[in-house]
């Protein structure tokens, strides 16, 4: 019988034959949240994922995988911005509190700006980190490009 050749490098230059991550269990769900928190294709980790801060290109020009999807795809990213504002915001005020006694307006004012400035700032790391989940939980989701020669 003829062995597969899973492991090889692909030579061609198509979609399917991009760098794809070979690793399995905990080094690839390491590497596929490690990519997208850098803001990098969870897939291949080759292409950026924002065009601009806030704007996303559509999908990896290197692997294919569809960054932008139906409206709602990112409500995951508003939790982990959200989870982590708050796990942060939580962790500093007792912090705080423990080692310096802050009164409680200086607290307020501290933590109302860090609120509202932190999640604008790990915006585009919340997207990154959530299509990492996804890939590492769906791998296949938006594999096939659009047919760009549609009729219809």
């Amino acid at each position: 019988m003829q062995e597969s050749n899973e492991h090889s490098r692909l030579t061609s230059k198509t979609w399917r034959d991009a760098p794809r991550q070979e690793k399995r269990g905990i080094r690839r769900a390491l590497a596929l949240l490690w990519r997208g928190a850098c803001l990098r294709c969870p897939r291949c980790g080759v292409r950026s994922l924002f065009r601009t801060w806030f704007a996303m290109h559509e999908r990896c020009a290197v692997c294919g995988l569809r960054f932008e999807r139906e409206q709602g795809y990112f409500l995951g990213a508003i939790y982990i911005n959200y989870g982590v504002t708050v796990v942060l915001a939580l962790l500093g005020s007792f912090a705080l509190e423990y080692w310096t006694r802050p009164s409680l307006a200086q607290q307020l004012v501290l933590w109302i700006g860090f609120c509202t400035v932190f999640p604008v700032l790990f915006f585009r790391h919340a997207r990154g980190l959530w299509l990492g989940i996804d890939a590492l939980f769906d791998p296949r989701t938006a594999e096939e490009p659009e047919h760009k020669g549609r009729l219809g």
